[in-house]
C-alpha cells in the first residue's frame, strides 16, 4: 500500500543516513567533507540529545547504533500495525538486528561497487563521494588486496569483497528462513 511505501522510504533513507553516520565515524573519514557534514546536520537533532544518555565507548559512537536500531524497531512495528501482523519482543529483536545487518552489507556492497565503476571511469580522486567511498571501503578492500594483489595492474579484489558479502548476506537469509520454518 501506499503507506507502507511511505514508512519503509522515510524510516530506509534516514536509518541510511544514521548508519552512514556511524560508520563513517568508525572509519574516521574527512569530517569536512560536504557529504560527512550533510549527514551529521541531518542526523545531530535526534544524536545530540540522546548522546547525554548513550555516551561513546572507546571511539564508537553507541547513540547512533541505539538510534538505528529504535528507528528500524519502530519501522518493523508500524509496518506490522498496518498489514495486521503482530510481533513478539524476541521476534521484533531478531528482525531489527536482521534488517540493520541487511542494510550494513547493503551498504558496504553498494560502496564497494560504485567506487569501482568509478574508478574504471577516473574521476577525479578528491570529488567528495569518491574520498568518502574510499575511506569507507578500505578497511574491507585493504585485507582483500592482501589475499588478492592486482594482476597486471587489473585489481580484483573489489570482485572479492563483493562475492564474500553476497555470500554472507545469502547466509544471513538461509538462517532467517530457517528460524522462520521452525517457529
Amino acid at each position: 500500500t501506499a503507506f507502507v511505501f511511505l514508512i519503509q522510504t522515510v524510516f530506509g533513507f534516514y536509518i541510511l543516513a544514521v548508519m552512514l553516520r556511524f560508520l563513517l565515524q568508525c572509519v574516521r573519514a574527512d569530517f569536512y567533507n560536504p557529504l560527512v557534514q550533510f549527514l551529521v546536520r541531518i542526523t545531530n537533532p535526534p544524536l545530540l540529545p540522546l548522546r547525554r544518555v548513550i555516551p561513546g565507548y572507546k571511539g564508537l559512537d553507541l547513540a547512533s547504533v541505539v538510534l538505528a536500531l529504535a528507528l528500524q524497531a519502530i519501522e518493523v512495528l508500524l509496518l506490522g500495525m498496518l498489514l495486521n501482523r503482530s510481533i513478539g519482543p524476541a521476534g521484533l529483536l531478531l528482525v531489527t538486528m536482521l534488517e540493520l545487518l541487511k542494510l550494513l552489507i547493503n551498504i558496504y556492497l553498494w560502496s564497494v561497487i560504485i567506487q569501482a565503476l568509478l574508478s574504471w571511469i577516473n574521476p577525479d580522486p578528491y570529488h567528495p563521494v569518491a574520498r568518502v567511498l574510499a575511506q569507507l571501503t578500505a578497511p574491507l578492500l585493504r585485507p582483500a588486496r592482501r589475499l588478492l594483489p592486482p594482476i597486471s595492474g587489473v585489481d580484483l579484489s573489489p570482485m572479492l569483497v563483493v562475492v564474500a558479502l553476497i555470500f554472507i548476506s545469502l547466509l544471513l537469509q538461509d538462517a532467517l528462513g530457517l528460524w522462520i520454518g521452525l517457529r
